[in-house]
């Protein structure tokens, strides 16, 4: 097997940034100690920017679970979702190695390694542990990381520090039993199924203490919230509080996801997930001055790529057993990683020192007042630039464009509205299955942006979109997509399409 040859290795060239938030931290990790820094930049999860860049993978070795969660239901061989619990086949620790190794070997820019279910990884410790084991002599330049829902986590904390890893991530939904029992029917408990309250009171006691004694041990702890509307979604901000004060070093506000055909408990009894909107009210209020994650993508426990791709179908075992042990040069792949690592990271630094020098602020001579609102832009991306057409796009990045500049906000997911290779942005009828229903949805995926940014973009979506009040914006193509949000919100200021209403402005 063949390393892969890899030209341009960092996709946003010249002085274009991927961070969040370029208008006014050029450096999204500027704010952070050098130690964690070190950590974080080559992380795909816990750096907006390092996802751009890296791959991670999941490997699919923890079938067991000590809770039961609302959301949740775990899927077996199952390749057709992507979310949380889904995996298509269970590995043990010896084809968990095999595996990663052949994925660190195809893809070099692969940087982390974590376990994350499909049930908890500390409740198959065994399992877990030996991976942990076995990947830590193997390949000790992958990072390794852990995904847990704490109950068992003070009883580990030491194993964790024992094998190096330095990332972990807990599930912490709430701070108040009450709350919690609305979220977790049982947990299994010292052999014991202990429900409601109860339960919930158990294990938000355990996530506690697991958080203390990580962060005690400098192990750097991200956590995950599920946002679920009228359940907790008022409660996370002192979850937030909380968890900042005992030393999370980033909190993950998810949406919940809870579709019917899923098969959890809040999907069949109709709970709502929360809008876009209500995503971004509460993260904004969740963020104060602890990073946000917002490019989470909720991945399958058996993730590989780069975050908002799954190759998971290129690296089954059957396909990796046909492999002989001359196949892969392991030590070679080892080095080439190193090269690929090292050439990316200082790409991102000299990235970054241009912005420093280069960064200017939005013109204020316009005479349009200097508190212009606010604007959202959908974007067609991949690797930190615009790089998709409109009718190929399975998701789009929302960015905010404001006087301060650009951060991004989200992504949403949405259905293929194009199977042709070109059709779509000639101009031609689309071919995917009933067009008109998918590009409906598609624009109302997109309620409150005001422009959409893609490489190219066919007649009749660009019509659709005008009539819904969605600008579409074909002209920056392949440019880094911070640089071309900012760009065309300036061009709007210009064109005085960003002075705030009369009413709005006298309030001000």
């Amino acid at each position: 097997m063949e390393l892969p040859v890899i030209g341009n290795i960092a996709p946003a060239a010249g002085s274009g940034c991927a961070s969040s938030g370029c208008g006014t931290a050029p450096d999204a990790l500027g704010h952070l100690p050098d130690h964690i820094r070190a950590k974080v930049q080559d992380h795909p999860c816990y750096s907006e920017e390092a996802h751009h860049y890296f791959a991670r993978m999941h490997v699919a070795v923890a079938p067991a679970c000590n809770i039961q969660c609302n959301y949740c239901n775990r899927k077996y061989d199952c390749a057709n979702e992507s979310r949380p619990g889904v995996v298509s086949e269970l590995l043990t620790p010896d084809q968990a190695i095999k595996k990663v190794l052949t994925v660190a070997a195809k893809i070099p820019q692969m940087t982390v390694l974590g376990i994350a279910g499909p049930g908890d990884p500390l409740a198959n410790p065994s399992r877990t542990f030996e991976t942990f084991r076995q990947l830590s002599e193997r390949a000790p330049d992958i990072k390794l990381c852990v995904s847990t829902n704490g109950l068992n986590l003070p009883q580990y904390a030491d194993e964790i520090a024992k094998y190096n890893i330095d990332h972990v991530t807990i599930t912490i939904n709430c701070i108040d039993p009450e709350v919690g029992a609305k979220i977790y029917p049982w947990i299994f408990w010292e052999n014991k199924r202990i429900r409601g309250v109860e339960g919930a009171k158990i294990l938000i006691e355990q996530q506690q203490k697991g958080l203390e004694m990580l962060t005690a041990r400098g192990i750097l702890v991200k956590v995950n919230s599920v946002l679920i509307p009228g359940v907790n979604d008022q409660h996370l901000k002192e979850v937030s509080k909380v968890v900042k004060a005992k030393g999370a070093f980033l909190h993950n506000v998810m949406p919940l996801i809870a579709e019917a055909e899923h098969g959890t408990y809040y999907g069949l009894m109709g709970q709502p997930s929360p809008t876009a909107e209500q995503l971004q009210d509460l993260q904004d209020a969740c963020s104060g001055d602890m990073a946000m994650m917002r490019h989470c993508r909720q991945c399958r426990a058996d993730a590989v790529g780069m975050l908002g791709e799954d190759r998971g179908s290129e690296f089954t075992m059957d396909k990796i057993d046909q492999l002989t042990l001359g196949d892969i040069d392991y030590e070679a792949a080892m080095v080439r990683r190193k090269e690929v690592h090292d050439a990316i990271i200082e790409q991102l630094d000299q990235q970054r020192e241009a912005k420093r020098s280069q960064h200017a602020a939005l013109p204020t001579d316009t005479g349009i007042p200097l508190n212009i609102r606010t604007v959202l832009m959908a974007v067609a991306g991949k690797n930190g630039v615009v790089a998709e057409h409109f009718g190929h796009a399975r998701e789009f990045l929302i960015y905010e464009a404001s006087p301060s500049g650009v951060r991004f906000i989200s992504h949403r997911k949405t259905d293929l509205y194009c199977s042709g290779l070109d059709t779509c942005g000639e101009g031609d009828e689309a071919s995917a299955a009933e067009p008109e229903s998918v590009l409906d949805k598609t624009i109302a995926t997109l309620v409150g942006c005001e422009v959409v940014l893609c490489s190219k973009i066919g007649y009749e979506p660009w019509g659709k979109l005008e009539a819904s009040g969605i600008q579409p914006n074909g002209e920056h193509a392949m440019e880094p997509i911070e640089d071309a949000v900012l760009a065309v919100y300036k061009e709007m200021l210009a064109n005085g399409k960003l002075a705030l209403p009369v009413a709005k402005r006298e309030a001000a």
